[in-house]
């Protein structure tokens, strides 16, 4: 898959991949980067409008709010997205802010469509980016190149058959990754 099994393969010392392109920002700090991101990432696809998620440590409010908080209150219990949980609230923010075919690109079994960094403010707004780049500790750029990164790779590695797994699949599959990247 390329920027996770880095990450993983890293995190279980064993040496990472030779890569053609180098990820965002480039160096080792890139990876923190996006380590102090894939938290966040996970609790908004793993978040069930607003129950929270095995990611935030009270289980309930906390990281498995943050998508309804950056999609400006969006997400909720009774949306078309509530079997998706958080994940099928963020592909109809993707598809809303003109982003659907690359995000239909990272669901299907073809090649993800990259996102521009930029990008990442229109999904979730400068307040969003601002909540996101807060929690993880990085500066918004930061936190706009590693989503650009993060969001097309992990979204890709939760729709493993090419399309959204109902919500107990996608917590299984959101358990199973935070657990392998040792953030749970």
């Amino acid at each position: 898959m390329g920027l996770l099994d880095d990450l993983l393969g890293g995190l279980a010392g064993q040496p990472e991949r030779t890569r053609e392109a180098a990820p965002a920002g480039g160096g080792g700090g890139a990876s923190s980067v996006l380590m102090a991101l894939m938290p966040i990432v996970l609790s908004m696809l793993a978040s069930r409008g607003g129950r929270g998620s095995a990611l935030s440590p009270s289980g309930g409010g906390g990281l498995g709010d943050l998508l309804g908080q950056v999609l400006g209150g969006a997400v909720g219990g009774g949306g078309s997205a509530g079997a998706a949980g958080g994940l099928g609230s963020l592909l109809e923010q993707l598809q809303r802010a003109g982003f659907g075919a690359e995000a239909s690109s990272w669901v299907g079994r073809g090649p993800n469509k990259p996102i521009p960094a930029d990008a990442m403010t229109q999904i979730f707004g400068s307040g969003g980016i601002e909540e996101i780049s807060r929690r993880a500790g990085v500066s918004e750029d930061d936190a706009r190149r590693g989503l650009s990164e993060l969001l097309p790779e992990v979204v890709d590695r939760m729709t493993p058959q090419g399309d959204v797994p109902d919500a107990g699949a996608l917590s299984d599959s959101v358990d199973d990754l935070a657990r392998r990247l040792g953030i749970r």
